[in-house]
This record gives structure tokens, sequence and C-alpha cells, in this order.
């Protein structure tokens, strides 16, 4: 042995010495060895594991049932913030995947190009949600997309790809950022410019009848930040004297607005103001002085835009303005936790949203993690579910897909889940980025004819459920229970299947599965009556796999699931 050889293993062996006690004068006496003995894992309770899965369902796309024991072990606190530290599952990534592999002779499934490059965004969307790690990043950006609308109703949004997959991964990026840098990132965005007319838009020439278009100052202010009228800290609608609610802006200032977003269009290199044939939807729209209207600007409050600024000055000063204004914080979480809680939510609830918007404990206005954060952890929120008649929310029809094929484990043997055209023809009444209008697919304040209404409360997706949609959705369940029918990808994609083997295993006993799909899909609310029902008929069959299968066709057609509480 090397000196060296021998000075280390003198020093590894007076470390260990220490380590187990044996230095104090045992000479040659062997020193006790160390024994490891592995942490005993914290047990979960049922009413653990029924919480964990209640948090899945409000703040994420659903987990399986494997995961539910470690989210309760970790806690609703710090579970969330390691889904924060967690980076972003961006969608262009997939896109390129998708085209890149129809490239090279792997699927030619399509006619032609056109629905191709349709189809590779709607996959890439589909695949990302349904297999992201990232979960609630992917849930809140889903959630910010049904406010921030951009729709590929429009042909050349549907036909490129890169437009609204570049856009709804500025929805990621910014889900945990900062308010201001999204809605500055939204105003930008060359997709959003196409949908809401800002791009190419040019400086006023009254002598040939232009003037700056006001289509995206307008809606800037009504549906992405301010909202029609003044709001008190609590959401609630302030009014004047006469009792009638005070209007957050005017014409004028829309018109003032629209004169700020002049002079955008396409950037990227050789870009020039005007282009339309050669669109880059990959980068952000840049500034072109010459088409940006000049002089003073009149904002919201008494901000007044000083003469002689560049064009991306006076955008940044707008956007300042708007980020600034009180109503943010009240208009923006309102509809976050109806998107994601409750479509009912107190008074007291907005405000302290609100307030966590204006000031994240460290003097930071629209810090977005500290907003998701007060919304999943509120009280009102971490409260035991109750039957209680306003708070809860219809689950709709896409978050329920999606919450069902990750909640079973979904997988594909080429490695893409796609969705059932089926469900998006005749059941869902919606896709994502493809709201029928910039007011998304449903009102945040529609409130159905009939109990709803009379009680002062509001429903909005049930404005996309009708008599169809009801029938279709049992059916659509059904095709998936019994028939395997799980999507319907084209040729040279391979079909997707849900992993059930765990399942049938514990069929062998109805009372358990029950419980263990009722802990799964409704955290614990099935009511005793309709538990004892299940159970008796999954008695009644001699099929395990069937057992699953009917199990999972009642559960997910239960009007008690169609209700988060």
């Amino acid at each position: 042995m090397s000196t060296l050889q021998t000075t280390r293993h003198a020093i590894l062996t007076t470390l260990l010495a220490l380590l187990v006690g044996g230095c104090g004068g045992g000479g040659d006496t062997a020193p006790t060895p160390i024994v490891v003995t592995p942490p005993t894992p914290v047990t979960v309770s049922k009413s653990q594991r029924d919480a964990a899965s209640r948090f899945a369902s409000q703040m994420t796309f659903g987990m399986p049932y494997s995961a539910l024991d470690d989210m309760a072990r970790a806690g609703d606190e710090a579970w969330l913030d390691a889904q924060f530290a967690l980076p972003a599952t961006f969608h262009l990534p997939t896109i390129d995947n998708i085209l890149a592999r129809r490239d090279a002779g792997e699927f030619d499934a399509f006619e032609n190009d056109i629905e191709y490059l349709i189809f590779a965004r709607r996959l890439g969307w589909w695949h990302n949600t349904i297999t992201a790690e990232d979960t609630v990043r992917q849930r809140v950006a889903f959630a910010l997309s049904e406010i921030f609308v951009v729709s590929d109703r429009v042909d050349v949004l549907e036909v490129y790809p890169y437009a609204l997959g570049q856009y709804y991964d500025n929805l990621l990026k910014n889900a945990f950022g900062n308010f201001r840098q999204l809605i500055e990132d939204v105003a930008l965005s060359p997709a959003m410019g196409v949908y809401l007319s800002h791009i190419n838009n040019r400086r006023a020439d009254p002598d040939n009848n232009i003037f700056p278009d006001e289509n995206f100052a307008r809606e800037v202010m009504q549906l992405f930040t301010i909202g029609l009228f003044e709001l008190d800290p609590d959401g609630s609608v302030r009014t004047d004297a006469n009792g009638d609610p005070i209007a957050s802006y005017d014409n004028d200032d829309i018109g003032e607005f629209a004169k700020i977003f002049t002079g955008l269009s396409f950037g990227g290199d050789g870009a020039f103001f005007g282009n339309t044939d050669d669109p880059r939807f990959y980068v952000p729209m840049v500034m072109f002085e010459d088409q940006h209207e000049p002089g003073e600007k009149r904002l919201l409050n008494g901000t007044v835009v000083p003469p002689g600024l560049t064009g991306i000055e006076d955008i940044n000063l707008a956007l300042d303005n708007l980020f600034e204004h009180p109503n943010v914080g009240p208009f923006i979480g309102r509809q976050l936790i109806q998107r994601l809680i409750t479509s009912n939510p107190s008074a007291a609830y907005v405000q302290r949203v609100a307030a966590t918007f204006n000031d994240n404990g460290s003097g930071v206005r629209g810090d977005m993690q500290a907003v998701i954060r007060a919304i999943a952890l509120d009280p009102e929120a971490r409260a035991a579910p109750v039957n209680s008649g306003s708070f809860g929310k219809l689950r709709e029809p896409v978050v329920r897909y999606v919450e069902l094929l990750r909640q079973f484990e979904v997988t594909s043997p080429d490695g893409f889940i796609a969705p059932l055209g089926y469900f998006l023809q005749d059941v869902s009444q919606q896709h994502p980025l493809s709201s029928p209008s910039v007011f998304n697919f449903y009102l945040p304040d529609h409130s159905p004819a009939g109990e709803l209404s009379e009680l002062g409360l509001v429903a909005p997706e049930f404005q996309i459920t009708n008599s169809n949609s009801i029938i279709a959705y049992p059916n659509f369940i059904d095709a998936i229970a019994f028939g395997d029918f799980v999507t319907d990808t084209p040729d040279g994609f391979e079909p997707a299947s849900l992993s059930l083997d765990a399942w049938v295993t514990l069929a062998a006993d109805p009372a358990a599965l029950v419980e263990q799909m009722d802990t799964l899909l409704m955290y614990g609310s099935l009511s005793a009556e309709m538990s004892e029902i299940y159970v008796n008929a999954i008695t009644e069959l001699n099929d395990n796999e069937l057992r699953v299968r009917a199990a999972m066709y009642w559960f997910l057609t239960s009007p008690e699931l169609a209700v988060k509480h």
C-alpha cells in the first residue's frame, strides 16, 4: 500500500471511529458498525388523501391515484412550491417535433399540408397538457387563455401552428411571473395583433380617412385588465349618487389608447411595416416609428404621456397606467378564482386575493405566483367541501376530459396523446384557443335562467351546456369506458389507452374499488346512498375488468361529479 493510500485509510478509519464513538481508547477494538435504518413512511389517512385529490381537482388538470399519497405527505404549500419550481413545459418544441416527424415521412394521414398544420398545434396542446409534470402551470395558463383570448377562428392563426403555440407559451412563461410582463407580452404578441387588429395599425391620416384601430385598445381595458366599471377592493361595483355603476373608461380613453398601439408590425429579419405575406409569429411585434401616432396621449386617472417619446416608450407608459389601476387585482383575481375554485367567490375571498396582487408581502405588485398561492390556499378554498348551494363550479368539458386521461394514466406507444374528434365536435362546445369570440366560450357573469339566477348566482360554464351536450357526454364516456375509444388519432399515430391493471386487481373488492375511485374522481364526496348503490351494482358483475369499466362510467357520468365543490 502506498503512503498516500495508507494515509487515506488512516483518515477514513479515524473518521469512522469518531462517528460511532469508538475513539475513546479501544486500541485494536473493531469499530461498531453503522446501521442505517430507513425512515418509516408517513401513513396517509383517507381524509388526507381525499384532501389531496380535491386540491388536485382545483389546481391541476388531474393527478393519478398513485400521486395522491405523496401530495398528502408534502402538504398543500410544499407541494405547490415544488410545482412552482418545475421548469415550464412549452408547446413550441412539441409542435416542432410533430412537424419534423411529418417531414420525415412518419405521418401521412392528411390530404394536405393545411390539415396537418392545424392538427399539429392542437395535438401539441393536448399532448403537453396531458403529460406535463408542471400541471399547475398548465392549468393556470389555460385559465389565462380564457381571459386573454385569441382564437384559431381567424384563418391565419389556424394554419400557422407557431402563431398560437408562441402565444400559449407566453401564458405558460408568465403564469408564475409578473402580471405587468404578462400584459406586455400579450400586447406585443403577433397572434394578438392579428386577432384584435392592432398589427399594422397606422397613425392617423384624416385626409385619407385613416384613423387608429380601436379594437385592442378597447379589449385591453374591458377584458384584460380593469373591466367596464370601477371596483372596490372586494370586487363589488362602485356606484354614483344615483346608484349607477361608474364607468372605468369612456370612448375618449379608447381613442387615446388606440393612438398608443400604432406602428407595430411583424418582427424578424427583413421586417417592414405592413407585412402580411410573410408573418413571423415566433417573435414579438416591433415598432416602426414613422407609423406611430406622435404627440401627447391622455390616459386613465389623469396620466399624461408627453410628446416626443418613442412608440415603445408610449406603450410601456400605457401598460404601466393599466397595471397600476386599482381595478386589476379584484378584476383579474375574481376571474382566476372562478376558473380554478368557485364560480361565486365571496367578497372577502376576492379582497384577500386582490390584496396579494397589490402587494405580495415584499412590496411587489402583480406577483402571479403569490396570487396563485393566495387563491389555492385561501380558507374558503381549503375548507371542507360542502353542498352549500353557492360554493363550487361546473366542470368545463375540456378540463373533465383531460382530468380523465391524466387520472387513469393514459399512454400511447408513439408517445403522443391526441383528443377524440367526436369530443371536440359534439360534446365539448369548446377547444383550447378556439373560442367563437374574444369573450371566450362563456361569460364570467353568465347566470342561467331558473334557480341560480333567482338566487343571484353565476354559473359561467352553463353557457356551453345544453340538451345536446348533456346527452352526448354519457355517450362519449361510454365509448371510452366500454369501447377503449380513448383517442382517435389519424393514421400514422398509435392509439392511446388507459392504465387499468391496478384497478382490475382492486375490483375483487367492490367496496374498495368504489372507495378508491371516489377518492380519485370525487375526493371522497360521493354520497353514502350512491356509494351503496354502486357497490351493490358492481358486486352483481362477475368480471373484474367489467367492474372497473362500469364504475368508471357511473362515476364519470354522475351529476355529483359534474359539479366541483
